[in-house]
């Protein structure tokens, strides 16, 4: 989260410092409603553009940024953030160029006077200037439905499907704003650092948007497979789906995730692999039936149905300096250490490790399967089957303390719900855990 909270902070600070350097004597002289409207539209106009581009960047799953943001999941976050601030600045730049237009218009604010403008010398500025009423007019319709879809995609209850087709009109509306933004821009500024940053911005925001409009987002990583297996766990309503890959895959580390599609028209979905990496083509996803998605899969998918496997994708991968793990999967939070195990058994790595599983449902089979990965690895498995509503039963800090004594020397691990991972990290860190010794997934990806 702190790289996250630095990349975002930095991104906004930077542009920030590069605008007052360009602006410095405007600043400096400015009176009026008129010329600080003119400051400050340029001002949140290049904000909302950056946060805008870095967000279309990360759109397209970068893999060299993975490392640099300890994976796609808080990649995904910042993504989240930067449309979030995107939007705070792009309504924040209309309201300053219609604002003072509406007080005119009530007679609440006079107009200053313009002169001639000086003829520009180079015909590329002359092209530019003669472009703007339709830079203007573009600009604004595409400000209204960036405002609809990104509101969208912010709304959990709109679903993924319609989500996943509408979002993608995103890359196309941006660029229409990166013709709006050229045009507009203050001409100065593409002579000075701010210019060329905001250069660098729109034709990386620029190609990535292009990279989606031709469907082309982890092209280089994906592989055809096919079901071979289907089984469901009734009591803990998981669907267990065992791939066939049928082309080169990469291969994956115990805790990575990948983006399967099974429908077309579905999308892809981020699934966790559960199984470890041995080079047959098997993958196995331990999919959960949460959402109108999931809770279809059992009708939808047959033995022989072929699916498209996109990855792998994430940080999780256990490593640390600590010799002393402590694991906590809560409910389909379980899935990365399933394939930690598998991993353990053939390949040990000497750390003592110790894995709470929490769940509210216990399936006797996958429980069977589960205590044999933890003996195979030399996992101390403990099963906690909490119950809502029964307060005895819930997995807290201090259960975890009181079961685990040498806890501090430990790195945490954590995967499931957030608000149970929010309140679990908190409790640690107040009890002496460096923040940094717990580490725990961020699987949301909208």
């Amino acid at each position: 989260m702190k790289r996250i909270k630095t990349s975002l902070f930095g991104l906004f600070a930077g542009m920030t410092a590069l605008w007052l350097v360009a602006e410095a004597p405007a600043l400096a002289a400015a009176k009026g409603v008129f010329q600080w409207r003119h400051l400050l539209v340029q001002y949140t106009g290049l904000l909302a553009m950056g946060a805008m581009s870095v967000a279309m960047l990360l759109a397209v799953r970068p893999a060299w940024l993975e490392p640099r943001l300890h994976g796609l999941d808080k990649m995904y976050r910042l993504h989240k953030w930067l449309g979030v601030a995107g939007l705070v600045l792009a309504i924040t730049h209309w309201l300053w160029a219609q604002g003072p237009k509406w007080l005119v218009q009530a007679g609440l604010l006079t107009r200053p006077g313009r002169g001639p403008r000086a003829p520009e010398a180079l015909e590329i500025l002359r092209l530019l200037r003669s472009l703007r009423g339709l830079a203007e007019n573009l600009g604004e319709k595409a400000f209204y439905i960036a405002v609809i879809l990104i509101a969208l995609a912010l709304i959990k209850r709109f679903p993924y499907r319609h989500f996943f087709r509408t979002h993608r009109w995103l890359a196309l509306v941006y660029l229409v704003l990166v013709f709006h933004s050229v045009v507009l821009l203050d001409f100065a500024y593409w002579r000075q650092p701010v210019g060329w940053a905001m250069g660098l911005l729109l034709a990386s925001g620029s190609v990535a948007a292009g990279i989606s409009l031709l469907r082309r987002i982890g092209a280089q990583r994906k592989a055809l497979g096919e079901i071979v297996r289907l089984d469901y766990l009734d009591a803990v309503q998981v669907h267990a789906v065992t791939l066939q890959l049928k082309t080169p895959w990469a291969g994956h580390e115990a805790g990575q995730f990948a983006f399967v599609t099974f429908d077309e028209a579905e999308g892809a979905h981020p699934f966790t692999m559960s199984s470890a990496w041995t080079g047959d083509g098997r993958l196995l996803f331990l999919i959960k039936a949460l959402g109108d998605y999931t809770r279809t899969l059992g009708h939808a998918l047959r033995v022989g149905d072929t699916a498209i496997v996109e990855g792998p994708y994430g940080r999780f991968h256990f490593e640390g300096s600590a010799q002393r793990q402590i694991w906590i999967g809560a409910g389909i939070g379980v899935t990365p250490f399933v394939a930690r195990m598998q991993a353990l058994a053939a390949q040990p790595d000497g750390r003592s490790v110790d894995f709470f599983h929490v769940t509210a449902e216990v399936d006797e089979r996958a429980l069977a399967l589960l205590r044999a990965d933890a003996q195979a690895a030399g996992v101390r498995l403990h099963l906690v089957v909490s119950r809502r509503g029964d307060t005895d039963s819930l997995f807290t800090g201090e259960r975890l303390r009181a079961q685990v004594p040498d806890w501090l020397q430990a790195d945490v691990w954590f995967c499931g719900p957030a608000n149970f991972g929010d309140a679990l990290q908190q409790d640690l860190v107040a009890h002496g855990l460096a923040p940094g010794h717990f580490q725990r997934e961020l699987f949301e990806m909208r």
